[in-house]
């Protein structure tokens, strides 16, 4: 009896034993979820609040929304007030400790790369700026690297005991990322001082990075939707100085670019902008290799 007793409870005790859960990561945009999964692999469990079909300056902080946020053992965001207008509410909300601003599971992305565009100026008369600079450091590839090591140290901090895993992969993905941003700069070299025209300042890194010169913007002040004046406007400049290609965002409406298009006769093309922003950009690899493939099909 004694025997058996003993037997018993010593499967009980193994039934009991919890599995290892993976890390909990809540994703502000689907760049930081694709990072994410590259550096945590099967060790982390990654939710994207937001799609590339949404404009994450204006998403509603959602029951859902919350009630995915409370289990997170980990908040990746792009800062620099980008989600000003819902991650606040959600952290409120949220009830969970772990992820408030200056505990180790709250990470800011834009924190980790020098940022450009910082206004000399505050004053919403001036549209949707952000004080800290622009917040969409992902469109170039280097500030991926920059902040793929940050994210790493913080995985590593957090979750000590899968420290040897989050290393391994760091290491392989930044060996593969360099070597791709070598390619993309060659391939890219024909975009080097081709004028463009954006949607919204969502592509400045981008733009930055492979030399690319912006002059002007369907957006008469940043946030505001375009308008037939400054659509006027920007049609009687590009008469002086034309741009070779129009470029907007899946969460963008067309419209005002293809009229741009039709009326100024040049082409314009919807840039992924993020992961899942078209069927080529499934990770952040394809992200990088479909922007410049359709960028280089136009100005060629």
């Amino acid at each position: 009896m004694k025997t058996i007793l003993r037997s018993i409870f010593a499967l009980s005790s193994v039934i009991a034993l919890p599995a290892t859960a993976a890390l909990s990561v809540f994703t502000c945009e689907p760049e930081w979820g694709a990072l994410t999964e590259e550096l945590g692999g099967d060790k982390v469990s990654v939710y994207s609040a937001t799609t590339a079909l949404q404009d994450p300056h204006r998403i509603e902080a959602r029951p859902s929304l919350i009630a995915r946020i409370r289990s997170a053992d980990l908040l990746v965001c792009s800062g620099s007030e980008l989600e000003i207008g819902w991650i606040p509410l959600l952290l409120t909300q949220s009830g969970n400790s772990k992820i408030q601003l200056g505990s180790p599971g709250y990470f800011e992305a834009s924190q980790y790369v020098v940022k450009i565009e910082i206004p000399k100026v505050i004053d919403r008369a001036l549209g949707d700026i952000h004080p800290g600079g622009n917040p969409h450091i992902h469109t170039d590839p280097r500030n991926i690297a920059r902040v793929a090591q940050a994210l790493e140290e913080r995985l590593v901090q957090i979750d000590p005991a899968n420290a040897d895993g989050y290393r391994s992969r760091a290491k392989s993905f930044l060996e593969r990322w360099q070597a791709a941003i070598g390619r993309w700069e060659q391939q890219a070299a024909p975009l080097k001082g081709v004028p463009i025209v954006v949607y919204h300042k969502d592509f400045s890194y981008f733009i930055n990075w492979v030399g690319m010169r912006e002059t002007g913007s369907l957006e008469p002040k940043p946030g505001i939707p375009p308008t037939p004046s400054h659509l006027a406007e920007l049609l009687d400049q590009m008469k002086r100085a034309p741009a070779k290609v129009i470029v907007y965002s899946p969460y963008n409406s067309p419209q005002a670019a293809e009229f741009l298009s039709k009326k100024a006769n040049i082409p314009t093309v919807m840039l992924p902008f993020t992961v899942g922003g078209t069927d080529k950009a499934k990770d952040l690899f394809g992200l990088f290799d479909d922007t410049i493939s359709r960028l280089l099909a136009l100005v060629k």
